[in-house]
């Protein structure tokens, strides 16, 4: 089944983990972090940008995604989005985007960020877990939560 899907979730949740488990290699995949390491020189942190490289990479993300979305009905289309707010949610949701939230719960990114985020990323995580609690109340870890749709459990990480 051809479709558009959006995957969000906290820094460190295991959003990219997720997409490779289950994208083709024939599938369009847009994620930030790859596009970052495609548009700079090797040897970089995959997860620590500089600003004109951040620049460069949001500009070209949304080149990216708007194309993409054009190829939704002929290929599958994964977009991972950290945290679209409120307009862009609905922007993907009217173009019949299905929304798969990774969370493994806020101690998991936590600990993960220590060794794989830059230190700055845990005010991100707070700031999305804040978020969640402001639009969804207080949840409990989730792997993966469906909101119309029914995906396989990613079988690359332990949650």
């Amino acid at each position: 089944m051809v479709s558009l899907t959006v995957v969000v979730g906290p820094p460190a949740g295991g959003k990219s983990t997720w997409v490779l488990a289950h994208a083709k290699p024939t599938d369009i995949v847009i994620d930030f972090d790859r596009l970052a390491v495609a548009l700079t020189g090797q040897g970089g942190d995959p997860h620590d940008h500089p600003p004109a490289v951040m620049g460069v990479v949001r500009a070209a993300r949304q080149a990216a995604i708007d194309a993409a979305v054009k190829q939704a009905r002929t290929t599958d289309v994964y977009l991972i989005h950290s945290s679209p707010g409120p307009q862009r949610m609905a922007q993907y949701r009217s173009m019949g985007a299905k929304v798969v939230t990774i969370d493994p719960g806020r101690d998991v990114v936590r600990e993960r960020c220590k060794t794989q985020r830059p230190r700055r990323m845990f005010a991100v995580i707070d700031e999305w877990y804040r978020e969640q609690s402001v639009t969804t109340g207080p949840a409990s870890p989730r792997a993966i939560v469906q909101p119309a749709h029914s995906f396989p459990s990613p079988t690359t990480r332990a949650w």
